[in-house]
């Protein structure tokens, strides 16, 4: 019998795939809402768009899962610095391999993980950029320009991450500007 991380990493369709977590998230209590697919998409996006060389699949199944235990309204700065690192030991007992696990744990950059996974970097730009895109209860979204030079001059600034300049390109191509 196949268990949950088989299944979801077998299915290939984007949607379909949106759709087994929707039903698992009413099942399980993992945190899946929009923010979570807008992020997916981004990374979805920016794989595509930019060509880069990396397994899609794998990117996006961990885009849909790395804040499975995420809570909806922290106010504790530990239970932030906490969910990719507590998502990771979950999925890791739904029987996703220890890489998977690895990549949705580097999302963020609290448990220190070295080397980082590639795909953790793509992770970590959409996480930063769809935060910044979208509403939050304490504040408003930002607009794109604003929240690239936020990204890039403030969240990740003295970061090194891999795919940087390639994401800012894509943005930059998203959003009509010439390069």
């Amino acid at each position: 019998m196949e268990d949950f991380a088989e299944y979801i990493m077998k299915e290939h369709n984007y949607l379909k795939k949106i759709e087994i977590l929707y039903y698992f998230q009413r099942k399980s209590k993992i945190f899946f809402d929009q923010s979570v697919i807008c992020k997916a998409e981004l990374a979805r996006r920016f794989i595509n768009k930019m060509k880069i060389d990396i397994d899609e699949n794998l990117v996006i199944t961990a885009c849909l899962l790395y804040a499975c235990k995420k809570v909806s309204v922290a106010r504790d700065i530990n239970a932030i610095k906490l969910y990719a690192k507590n998502g990771a030991e979950y999925l890791a007992s739904l029987g996703f391999e220890e890489k998977f696990c690895k990549i949705c744990e580097g999302a963020n950059r609290y448990s220190g993980l070295e080397p980082r996974e590639p795909e953790s970097d793509i992770l970590e730009l959409v996480d930063h950029m769809g935060g910044l895109l979208l509403n939050r209860q304490d504040r408003v979204s930002y607009g794109v320009q604003q929240a690239l030079e936020l990204l890039c001059n403030k969240n990740l600034k003295d970061v090194n991450n891999r795919y940087m300049e390639e994401f800012k390109k894509f943005i930059f191509l998203e959003e009509g500007v010439k390069l």
